[in-house]
């Protein structure tokens, strides 16, 4: 058996420092990591979840869809990811989030979008200014009592990976940890996460690093922590429609043994969990529509599954959507059916 390759990461000082007891976090996905999925995912083992990127103006103006996307889950570490390019608007937005709730906030680096990186001058471009990423760290880690941290990538391009330098100065301004998605803003998501880079953004500083990117298996998990010595690994796309995978993660990290997925039974318990959250916290109209993307990942890899999202695509009603549900999965559980991935896992 292995040593564990994670241990708790204490942020902070005094009465609002925070413990991450597992290290393994749900990253911040714009319109995927809504509080039901958040909810959902830190129930069934997510060491720490994160908000989807909110912009600081918006807050400020206390935006009504804005303050939901801001809604914290029950439980556990809650951490809101804030965006922008003012330092007056990301202190104030980050006190409304800890008065809301928010144990940790995050200011995001690193998004890639242009209407962000390049309309709003937020997000990744905040590496190519690194004097005003510093005014932005430092009025934004002053402003509150709780932990700050901060998630960036390598740099803008490969001409200019300021990844360790910026991390040095997200330390002196009172930053607490540090995330790393292995790739370069020009990259978006396209290329393979350097994991070997987020290794010189370690050495560069003493707080702690989680390494970010193409984290989709137990044994990614494992590689990306050796390559970059990181102390945690952050997932996104890995747990698209599989909310339990964060949980599978820090079992193997923790004892070197993998654990199956739940059997498709409890799957499909979680799945309707999981859009019952969603209609009843969006409302019918909007969670229906909004439910798809989510259902389609669930669904992925079934047997009948393309006809099933194609036909559940044309359905308006929450009910009629419910039973299509049950139509795909309740006879593939009483034939016993188990996914071809979770096959080639047992082998």
């Amino acid at each position: 058996m292995m040593s564990s390759l994670i241990k708790p990461i204490t942020l902070g000082q005094g009465p609002r420092a925070a413990v991450i007891e597992t290290p393994v976090i749900l990253a911040p996905l714009s319109g995927v990591t809504d509080l039901p999925f958040r909810a959902l995912a830190k129930s069934l083992g997510a060491g720490m979840v994160v908000s989807e990127m909110i912009a600081s103006w918006a807050m400020v103006r206390e935006n009504r869809n804005t303050m939901r996307m801001a809604a914290v889950a029950a439980g556990g570490l809650n951490a809101v990811q804030l965006a922008g390019c003012d330092p007056a608007a990301m202190a104030e937005a980050a006190r409304i989030s800890v008065g809301a709730g928010a144990d940790l906030i995050d200011i995001n680096f690193g998004c890639p979008v242009k209407k962000v990186a390049v309309g709003q001058a937020a997000g990744s471009a905040l590496m190519r200014d690194e004097a005003a990423a510093a005014k932005i760290l430092e009025a934004t880690a002053r402003a509150v009592d709780v932990p700050v941290t901060l998630k960036m990538r390598m740099g803008w391009d490969h001409d200019s990976l300021n990844a360790p330098r910026l991390a040095r100065i997200a330390q002196d301004c009172g930053i607490t940890m540090v995330t790393v998605h292995g790739r370069t803003r020009q990259q978006f998501y396209e290329g393979v996460a350097d994991w070997d880079f987020v290794a010189q953004v370690k050495a560069a500083v003493s707080i702690p690093v989680i390494v970010n990117g193409d984290i989709t298996t137990e044994a990614k998990a494992a590689e990306a922590l050796r390559r970059s010595g990181a102390d945690g690994v952050m997932i996104g796309r890995g747990a698209y429609g599989r909310p339990w995978f964060l949980a599978q993660v820090a079992h193997y990290l923790t004892t070197g043994e993998f654990t199956p997925a739940p059997d498709l039974a409890t799957q499909k318990a979680i799945l309707r969990r999981h859009y019952a959250a969603i209609t009843a916290f969006f409302g019918e109209t909007a969670g229906v529509r909004l439910a798809r993307k989510h259902v389609a990942w669930y669904s992925a890899g079934l047997r009948g599954s393309a006809a099933f999202r194609a036909q559940m695509n044309r359905l308006d009603d929450a009910v009629a959507v419910e039973r299509l549900i049950d139509d795909l999965y309740d006879p593939l559980i009483e034939a016993g059916f188990v996914r071809q991935d979770e096959l080639a896992l047992a082998a």
